[in-house]
């Protein structure tokens, strides 16, 4: 187990809290599907779903998350299981029947996230109450979105979740456009690429202060907006040259933040890509430094 530390402040004492991290149950597999959305941030599609007669496997948990990105998430109950190359396994297995998950997504969720999938960005959550230090060398071998993301149980049903060790696969090569509902769009790789060099030189800063935040930022470029997440996506970022701004959308709830024109909006009601219910548009360094606060009040919330 790591180095996370619980304790009760008393007005006298300070107690801390022993934690559990014991081989994952069945009934614990069962907790975190029933609040999988909220714990993080994939919503459910199926458990125990079956790979077929040919491959004869079953995935634990399957789902897709805020970003439309499908999710495999495999449960490490022995310290000797390998279940990164059994996560490996599967990934492959999707990869090569789109056709059936996006029947599932279309039955389970609907019609408009079945045709709006990021095959792009496929991921393997790993989770189990301990990791050996040779899966973490592991994962770093492997170019795939991988996530190992340890547990502890406390007293008084309280219930931690720490990612360990994250590695992302490199950057896929881009369609030249994206065509929704027969209308063809722009990625942001491509808003990226065609930005003029100040633009581009403001997002990279962007992107180095959210880095700062901590070791367990992760980034991902998706179709239309560039991700920013530790377990849950913290800011969906697009790049707006025509107007020479960036356009965040935060996870921070409008009604605790004093609203600016131009600069802050609430979007709880309006639709947008991403997740993030804030809308931040930075033109230059000044809104940048002026919206560090709310990046980090969102990084932490996330």
């Amino acid at each position: 187990m790591g180095d996370i530390k619980l304790f009760r402040i008393g007005k006298t004492k300070v107690q801390q809290l022993g934690g559990k991290s014991l081989a994952l149950e069945r009934s614990l597999q069962t907790m975190i599907e029933k609040h999988l959305e909220e714990l993080l941030g994939v919503r459910f599609l199926a458990t125990e779903y079956s790979t077929g007669k040919t491959h004869r496997g079953r995935i634990d948990t399957l789902g897709i998350d805020e970003n439309g990105c499908p999710v495999i998430i495999e449960y490490k109950r022995a310290t000797n299981e390998n279940v990164i190359n059994q996560g490996l396994f599967y990934l492959d297995w999707l990869m090569d029947h789109k056709a059936d998950f996006r029947i599932l997504v279309q039955e389970t969720i609907g019609k408009k996230a079945s045709e709006n999938i990021e095959w792009s960005n496929p991921r393997l959550l790993c989770i189990a109450g301990d990791f050996t230090k040779y899966d973490e060398h592991a994962v770093q071998q492997i170019n795939r979105n991988i996530e190992l993301i340890r547990y502890v149980r406390y007293p008084e049903d309280l219930f931690l979740l720490e990612l360990v060790n994250a590695v992302q696969a490199g950057r896929a090569a881009e369609a030249p456009s994206a065509v929704v509902a027969g209308h063809t769009y722009k990625t942001v790789a491509q808003h990226i690429d065609d930005a003029p060099e100040s633009l581009k030189d403001l997002f990279e800063e962007l992107k180095q202060m959210l880095l700062s935040f901590g070791d367990d930022v992760q980034v991902s470029i998706l179709k239309f907006y560039v991700s920013f997440k530790r377990i849950k996506n913290f800011a969906c970022v697009e790049l707006r040259p025509k107007d020479h701004s960036i356009l965040a959308h935060l996870n921070l709830s409008p009604a605790d933040v004093k609203l600016e024109k131009d600069f802050t909006r609430d979007v709880s009601k309006i639709g947008h890509y991403g997740t993030g219910d804030l809308e931040v548009r930075i033109h230059s360094k000044d809104d940048l430094e002026r919206a560090r606060t709310l990046f980090e009040k969102s990084y932490e919330a996330s």
